[in-house]
């Protein structure tokens, strides 16, 4: 049920200008008047509309798009897909930036409930279940992108990351890589765990142990940087020959690293295998090898079935739309650019 100014002032037992105030100019409304109304409020519910009359009438024409890391390319790409279908349709996209901090995520999300926005895309930091229902009752359809829901009630679009991992893993043992090292953070995300999964699966296949896990804060080119010290300082003995990151920011600081700061050469003492396959992972000083996932049709994709399911309302089928990876190799494994072959 829709709860409305009229539902607050009836139960806090003042006017509906006394709401209005308490909402828009607090400072006209006495602490105990406002101290009524906000636990009012609260024990109803209510969500401010900041544009009832046109949203009553169902023409709502934006929906909200919340990524992980709007510094990563893989997001932008993703953020086009769905800004291509939308702007097709004549809706507007919203983006906010988590930067993978939960609080962040939650006020974006507060902001777009606040706008009774049409639907949500989220590429979420970690458990949203109880998010995702609120949503729903509230009439705001849901869609996780770049995450896949075990939930059959909730849409999803995502790729196969245990699989990704799995390819990654598998490509630098076929090459005679022995000693594989993992590089991603924080594994309280799903993605960088699956990923992570799949390459200890394709470890255990190849009779190998699973690979040293070196966990980031983030997924960042300094990150990486970061990565590449540690593994300087490592002895040689125990260095790695083979490293898969996460993410190709962190390769690409990885990289970096270990160029510019040591005199390890890529991929002859260290071959490097990166996630995303970002349009600078084919331009690097040595072009990476990566795990492509198709990020403008990952959003094309989610945003076509948000749509689809905001109009369809109750009636609307739930789908879990899973893509699979595709190995990229190049010179930081193969030591050859397929571009240039």
């Amino acid at each position: 049920m829709n709860v409305g100014v009229k539902d607050v002032a009836q139960l806090a037992g003042v006017s509906i200008g006394t709401v209005s105030n308490v909402l828009n100019h607090p400072e006209r409304v006495s602490a105990a008047t406002r101290e009524r109304v906000n636990s009012a409020i609260e024990k109803l519910g209510f969500v401010r509309n900041a544009a009832a009359s046109q949203l009553r009438a169902g023409l709502s024409r934006s929906v909200g798009l919340v990524v992980l890391n709007a510094s990563n390319p893989f997001f932008t790409e993703l953020a086009r897909g769905a800004e291509d279908h939308a702007s097709a349709q004549n809706i507007s996209v919203l983006v906010g930036n988590s930067g993978e901090d939960p609080r962040r995520e939650a006020d974006y999300l507060d902001l777009f409930e606040e706008q009774r926005v049409r639907g949500v895309l989220l590429s979420p930091v970690g458990d949203v279940s109880a998010r995702l229902t609120r949503l729903r009752a509230r009439g705001i359809p849901t869609v996780l992108v770049d995450r896949q829901t075990y939930r059959e009630d909730f849409s999803s679009v995502s790729v196969d990351d245990v699989e990704g991992g799995r390819l990654a893993a598998a490509h630098l043992v076929s090459l005679g890589r022995r000693r594989i090292a993992f590089a991603g953070g924080p594994t309280s995300l799903r993605q960088v765990r699956d990923r992570l999964d799949g390459a200890r699966a394709a470890l255990r296949e190849a009779g190998l142990p699973g690979p040293a896990v070196h966990e980031t804060h983030a997924m960042t080119t300094a990150a990486g940087r970061e990565i590449a010290d540690a593994l300087l300082r490592l002895p040689v003995e125990r260095r790695p020959d083979g490293v898969f990151a996460a993410n190709d920011l962190l390769a690409l600081g990885i990289m970096q690293g270990l160029l510019f700061r040591g005199s390890l050469r890529i991929p002859e003492d260290v071959a490097l295998v990166g996630y995303d396959d970002i349009d600078f992972a084919a331009s690097a000083a040595v072009p990476l090898s990566s795990v492509r996932q198709n990020a403008t049709q990952l959003g094309r994709t989610a945003m076509e079935l948000l749509l689809a399911e905001a109009s369809s309302g109750p009636g609307f089928t739930p789908r879990q739309i899973v893509a699979q990876p595709e190995l990229v190799a190049r010179a930081s494994t193969t030591g050859q650019d397929p571009a240039h072959a």
